[in-house]
């Protein structure tokens, strides 16, 4: 196997999808819209059909490869299973099974929508959508069930109250559904409206329990995705504070309370983080990366795990020195409020901290 192919394998086989699949969704998805517009398609047929058996080649293979690699690896039947094998499958044989079982050539390439169903996996918002509806289950369908009971309560009522009026709208049930469903969910598309003054009270509370329905959704979901972020954004500082040598020391408890505390920052090279002379207000850590230090006569390097910009918390508020990153850094940032706390609560690491201003300090005259 050459070392391209390879490397296409690896990409193709791994979590994230290449950018050359991105390119066929997109092109492969467009082309089959423009094959539903005849003026163009009888124009550029011929390029239209080349793109899309480009696309479904590049699917095909792309499966057939994922397929093989996962057999090769004793999982295959996981992954021919798994939600992502079964889109790839579908991207793959939806369109030729179709013409096979005898439909249409421009009909069968309207299976080709499905290919938008390969960037799922590819999403982190969709997987954390994911878990938040599975987290959130239970007052999600909590409010299911309201909405099916007003729904068919609303439906029973317009039906008695209007069919002797509308019998044609409202002559059963089922047909005063529609109206139940264009009213609780707030569309009203107007083409059946109640006309008897208790109808139209029924209306009325239909409408406000919509509204009422669909912010119970909207709250739930937005509390379930804002816990679900302050998860992810924890368990992130997490890692990155119990990498910093400084914080080795401290227990479990102790490090969760200085998670709270911190705030992750990811700059590039060549940032400048401190500028000589301006009013300190925080405090950084080096979880990854490198700064630089300008000193007066010097540059000082300060690799991963060390610590710079206490001196301004500790009494002089101006910064001493401008500080740059030399590379991709990721820092740390105790912010003023966060470090007295921190220093009130664990008297061993404001000696740390006061220990090293004073040796720099000493350094720096």
């Amino acid at each position: 196997m050459s070392k391209p192919f390879e490397q296409f394998v690896a990409a193709t086989t791994g979590r994230n999808m290449t950018k050359a699949a991105y390119v066929a969704i997109a092109t492969g998805v467009a082309v089959m819209v423009l094959l539903t517009v005849d003026p163009a398609y009888e124009t550029a047929h011929r390029w239209v059909d080349a793109l899309l058996w480009a696309c479904l080649a590049f699917f095909v293979f792309e499966w057939v490869v994922r397929l093989r690699h996962a057999f090769q690896a004793q999982r295959g039947w996981t992954y021919a299973i798994s939600g992502r094998g079964l889109v790839d499958a579908i991207a793959a044989t939806a369109v030729p099974l179709a013409m096979i079982l005898g439909a249409n050539p421009k009909t069968a390439w309207l299976l080709g929508v499905f290919w938008m169903l390969k960037v799922v996996p590819g999403i982190p918002g969709l997987r954390q959508l994911r878990r938040v509806l599975v987290l959130e289950s239970g007052p999600l369908l909590s409010v299911l069930v309201i909405f099916l009971m007003v729904l068919l309560l609303a439906s029973v009522a317009e039906y008695f109250l209007e069919r002797d009026f509308q019998p044609t709208v409202f002559g059963s049930v089922p047909a005063a559904l529609w109206w139940a469903v264009a009213t609780l969910t707030t569309t009203g598309y107007g083409d059946v409206v109640p006309i008897t003054p208790l109808g139209r009270v029924v209306a009325a509370a239909v409408m406000i329990c919509g509204l009422g329905v669909f912010g119970l959704w909207t709250g739930i979901l937005a509390t379930g995705f804002a816990a679900e972020t302050r998860r992810d954004n924890f368990l992130k500082t997490w890692e990155s504070v119990s990498k910093v040598p400084f914080f080795a020391a401290l227990g479990p408890a102790a490090i969760a309370d200085v998670t709270h505390m911190l705030r992750t920052m990811d700059l590039p090279s060549r940032t400048m983080i401190i500028r000589k002379g301006q009013t300190g207000d925080c405090m950084y850590f080096l979880a990854a990366g490198e700064v630089e230090v300008d000193l007066p006569g010097k540059k000082v390097t300060l690799g991963e795990g060390a610590f710079f910009g206490e001196m301004a918390l500790l009494g002089n508020h101006l910064r001493s020195a401008n500080i740059t990153t030399t590379r991709v850094s990721k820092l740390l940032v105790l912010d003023l409020v966060d470090f007295r706390m921190l220093m009130a609560r664990h008297p061993d690491l404001a000696e740390t901290i006061d220990a090293e201003a004073r040796r720099r300090a000493q350094e720096n005259k």
